[in-house]
């Protein structure tokens, strides 16, 4: 059972699991099998589902817009008070949609909210940093949006700190909302982007910190070693992405505190990213209700468990 919090500087009480809604028109095609993973997620309590315009579009025969439609079919169907979850989407990478100019912004907008079949989306992420658009502009027109009661709270993703800061600085000046969280790239083998600055950054202003990848899209599951991989429509990405004897020595110390502890891997992993500065909550996906289990349970990590896993003396 998932546990809750509520996101800094929001009204947002949310699952201390965010879960990825990008695998609706990716891994999982048919409404009744995404309604029956969501039933049980929301059962165990988890109310935090992140989407954006632009999943899937990468699916062959895909256009976008796929997670956001089963998502809303999802909250139609099941009749669940609005109020008791927490939707996030975002804007700017939708193919049909690109860009963060005030214009688009507005238009993706309604057309997410039709999608989902709400009124409000309850954050909502520039997908990007457009650096071919002003500050000024991208969040001119999410101030708009909120002042129309369409947004609750915005947020940034792969922005850098040196950003993110700006656009703080732009919304104080202006006297309009800022960005309240960010989804950076960030998990257990993938650090040193995320703690050159970022993580000082979001803690000493008190943000969300909500990483994407938080698994490693599949490596700290249990699913790889030096010598096999599993059949997964991410192979290629963890590949590129993660294989490297580095990767793969932190993933053996990973196994030894999971057995340890007698759980599965992933749930370790996610355990170490909420211990870490300015996290508030990882996001993960599943594609069957049975790998859902380790993204919810918990564990007490020691001060030793946490040494390990940093490859540091204790």
């Amino acid at each position: 059972m998932s546990s809750r919090i509520t996101l800094p500087g929001t009204a947002l009480e949310v699952s201390s699991l965010c879960f990825g809604a990008n695998v609706f028109g990716w891994s999982i095609h048919e409404q009744r099998a995404a309604n029956a993973l969501l039933d049980h997620l929301f059962a165990q309590g988890v109310n935090f589902f992140d989407s954006a315009d632009m999943y899937v579009q990468w699916h062959p025969g895909n256009r976008g817009g796929e997670s956001e439609l089963m998502l809303g079919q999802w909250l139609r169907d099941s009749r669940i008070a609005r109020d008791e979850v927490v939707i996030a989407t975002k804007v700017g990478k939708m193919t049909s949609r690109p860009g963060l100019s005030p214009e688009n912004i507005r238009l993706a907008a309604d057309e997410s909210l039709a999608r989902l079949g709400i009124d409000t989306i309850d954050l909502y992420y520039a997908h990007f940093d457009d650096q071919t658009v002003p500050l000024e502009d991208t969040l001119g027109a999410f101030s708009e949006l909120i002042d129309q009661g369409k947004v609750s709270y915005i947020a940034a993703s792969n922005y850098s700190p040196e950003r993110l800061q700006e656009a703080h600085a732009i919304s104080r000046r202006l006297a309009i909302p800022g960005y309240i969280a960010v989804q950076n790239h960030y998990n257990l083998v993938y650090r040193d982007e995320y703690e050159a600055g970022m993580a000082d950054y979001v803690e000493s202003h008190q943000l969300a910190g909500l990483p994407y990848f938080s698994l490693a899209s599949g490596f700290l599951t249990g699913k790889y070693s030096r010598q096999s991989q599993p059949e997964s429509p991410r192979v290629q990405r963890v590949t590129d992405t993660y294989f490297s004897a580095r990767n793969f020595d932190t993933l053996d110390r990973l196994h030894a505190v999971a057995h340890r502890h007698g759980v599965e891997p992933a749930s370790v992993a996610l355990e170490w990213l909420r211990q870490q500065p300015g996290v508030s909550a990882p996001i993960a996906s599943a594609s069957h209700i049975d790998q859902v289990t380790p993204l919810l349970q918990r564990v007490q990590l020691t001060p030793e468990d946490l040494a390990a896993l940093d490859n540091a003396p204790v």
